[in-house]
């Protein structure tokens, strides 16, 4: 739905970049996925479309079961197309808070595999090494950009602190954006959590490194709690549970939990 006019105008806006979402290489596969005959096609001429106005361009790949043997060969088109690549094996719940989608997530062993991959995370030793002690200056930061330098506004006007982050701060048809992006209550909450605030996630080795979602947080039940999807990559990436990890293990076993060594360690 972008043409000429509309490129022109997003140029003249100092737009970032465009982020296009491709499922598989394979049209049998993407279309599925979208459940729209012919839209890898449409897809791909839109990518030509925007490069050739002068527009930065991201091909956006979600990992799911029914995709998972497939990024290759769609990281392979993003490099023929000359664009970049992303790929994101967070499935996140439905906006409303509709988990049935979960299904879809991959598995263990396909963490595993991402992880290991230099053509993906470059190099595997330094990012998959056991995180740095936390130190007083990242207490002091924040895990996400959403509602610091990101927001996310439907195609209703609603606005989010981010995409996957349920939390409506107003409405663009109905509000100024800047009064709600600066003074929103809701948007200031956010904005005020700092790591050291968050109620299991500020005692873990990951605190510093780990790529928590705020959004899933609060999905959870509290946008200051851990996001366990997050809990889950830091531990495949690193092979070192999280403090939320090691809570509910030990919640689980109906007390505290007891990690028994081999002797002399």
């Amino acid at each position: 739905m972008i043409h000429e006019p509309e490129a022109r105008r997003l140029r003249e806006l100092g737009v970032e970049q465009m982020q296009l979402s491709v499922y598989s290489h394979r049209p049998e596969v993407h279309d599925a996925i979208t459940k729209l005959p012919g839209s890898l096609k449409r897809t791909v001429d839109s990518i030509k479309f925007l490069k050739s106005q002068g527009l930065k361009v991201t091909l956006s790949n979600m990992l799911m079961t029914v995709n998972r043997n497939d990024h290759k060969g769609t990281q392979a088109l993003a490099k023929q197309l000359g664009i970049a690549y992303t790929l994101d094996p967070t499935v996140t719940p439905m906006m409303d808070g509709n988990t049935s989608n979960l299904h879809l997530r991959v598995d263990d062993d396909n963490l595993d595999q991402l992880f290991a991959d230099p053509e993906l995370v470059g190099n595997v030793e330094e990012y998959c090494k056991p995180p740095a002690p936390v130190d007083e200056d990242a207490m002091e930061g924040y895990s996400c950009s959403a509602g610091h330098t990101a927001c996310y506004i439907s195609p209703y006007g609603d606005v989010f602190p981010c995409v996957q982050f349920p939390l409506p701060t107003g409405n663009v048809r109905r509000q100024k954006f800047a009064d709600m992006w600066y003074r929103s209550p809701q948007m200031q909450e956010v904005r005020s959590i700092k790591i050291k605030d968050l109620t299991v996630c500020s005692s873990c080795s990951h605190a510093g490194t780990c790529s928590r979602c705020p959004g899933l947080a609060y999905m959870e039940g509290s946008m200051r709690g851990p996001s366990t999807t997050d809990c889950e990559k830091s531990f495949h990436r690193t092979g070192i549970p999280s403090a939320n990890m090691l809570r509910k293990a030990g919640m689980g076993a109906g007390g505290p939990l007891v990690q028994i060594l081999p002797m002399g360690l």
